[in-house]
């Protein structure tokens, strides 16, 4: 049985997930409106992965026979100025996050709850590779800032990007 602190703690990290799926969508949104297709379809398939990273903790909680409680989503901004402030505040945003799972892990440990320790582990090893991926998207931007042929060319290999369903999930299913 979960405790009442972890439950909580998930409860509210499955809404900070449903937001970030909501950031990403607005970017992903915002990129096609400025005719990035590719910087689009990258945010894209980071909107569905947060979406199943909600599913996860969803799943999570009612296999602990612990009630899913949906709270309403804030406002995620709409606009940026380039794509490289995108990617800049994507790092920042998974940097918060990273902190939130470290916190639901603290929680996990002081209460002993080595099912909860388990599955979270998984969302740890996430979080390093949200945050890499943020920083080689900062830096291939940089690389390419101010060449509008280079950016085009990013944006073409943005474009390949396909979306994975994540190991909690491809195995639940």
């Amino acid at each position: 049985m979960l405790s009442k602190k972890l439950h909580d703690a998930i409860n509210a990290q499955i809404n900070a997930e449903l937001w970030s799926a909501y950031l990403y969508l607005a970017m992903s949104m915002d990129a096609e409106n400025k005719g990035y297709k590719g910087v689009a379809n990258w945010f894209y398939v980071q909107f569905q992965e947060e979406q199943d990273h909600a599913r996860i903790f969803m799943n999570y909680l009612n296999s602990r026979d612990a009630k899913v409680t949906l709270l309403p989503i804030d406002e995620v901004p709409a606009t940026w100025d380039t794509v490289l402030d995108m990617y800049k505040q994507t790092l920042e945003h998974e940097k918060k996050v990273t902190s939130l799972i470290n916190n639901l892990a603290f929680i996990a440990n002081e209460d002993r709850d080595f099912a909860s320790i388990n599955r979270l582990v998984w969302f740890i090893d996430e979080q390093v590779e949200e945050e890499e991926s943020a920083r080689d998207m900062i830096a291939a931007v940089e690389a390419v800032e101010g060449n509008k042929y280079g950016m085009y060319m990013l944006d073409k290999e943005l474009a390949a990007r396909v979306y994975n369903t994540p190991s909690p999930l491809a195995t639940a299913e």
